[in-house]
């Protein structure tokens, strides 16, 4: 159901990196949270870095939309770059296993194949 992947780099790296080739696979990023900073915020402890990327291409946003409004609710996609025990990671929810179960539709399982696949390059690229 997940995708994730161990980079080389370090956080900051993979959070300078991301952006370039999110807009290179043609998606761009809407917005961003950084949840490690969120929580010391409250005073809440978090050992690890997390920061939530919220992507979309807006051609197959607007495709998915037309076949069902309830896929705005799998909107937008979201990519994660955190650490864990000294490791970046960066990984994503595989849309393919989501939307499966949300419209029958013919044209949706190619659509969520090829965002699938596109994320999961945006995720090794950046890796």
């Amino acid at each position: 159901m997940d995708y994730i992947v161990e980079s080389s780099k370090s956080f900051s790296e993979v959070i300078f990196d991301l952006e370039p080739v999110v807009q290179r696979l043609g998606f761009v990023i809407l917005g961003a949270k950084d949840l490690g900073e969120t929580l010391r915020r409250k005073n809440i402890d978090l050992d690890d870095e997390c920061s939530i990327f919220e992507i979309c291409n807006y051609r197959l946003m607007e495709k998915m939309l037309a076949i069902d409004m309830r896929l705005s609710l799998t909107l937008p996609w979201r990519i994660s770059v955190f650490t864990e025990n000294g490791a970046t990671k960066i990984g994503i929810l595989r849309p393919e296993p989501i939307l499966a179960g949300l419209a029958p539709h013919p044209e949706l399982p190619r659509l969520a194949a090829e965002m699938e696949e596109r994320m999961i390059q945006i995720v090794d690229d950046t890796r």
